[in-house]
């Protein structure tokens, strides 16, 4: 594995290790991206992470508005997400957290090597 810009906790841990470059990487392309999910008042659902995952499959890198009042709360929600659909987190600012997962079958993204 590839040692991690973002330290996993033992409550959270990631199984995509991205480097401090390949991070960068990921951020720069996530930029110009619109938030395509929304995590309303229900919360992480079946049906959310299904969406994410089909989403991450179909994309690799996605965003995600999480409507949470306050920072922790937000910080949940986003962890649940990234550790039900096996992807790395990326960025968060405010609402909005970036997440990459290698797609299975036609990988699109090409991450620099480390």
């Amino acid at each position: 594995m590839i040692p991690c810009a973002s330290t996993p906790t033992a409550e959270f841990p990631m199984s995509i290790a991205l480097t401090a470059a390949q991070n960068r990487f990921l951020r720069g392309a996530a930029h110009d991206l619109k938030a395509m999910l929304q995590v309303g008042g229900k919360g992480v659902t079946d049906a959310l992470v299904a969406e994410v995952d089909g989403a991450l499959e179909h994309h690799e890198l996605v965003k995600v508005k999480v409507a949470a009042a306050d920072r922790e709360g937000r910080d949940l929600l986003i962890n649940e997400i990234a550790r039900r659909v096996d992807a790395a987190l990326v960025q968060r600012i405010g609402h909005v957290a970036v997440l990459y997962r290698p797609s299975k079958d036609r990988r699109q993204i090409v991450l620099p090597r480390a």
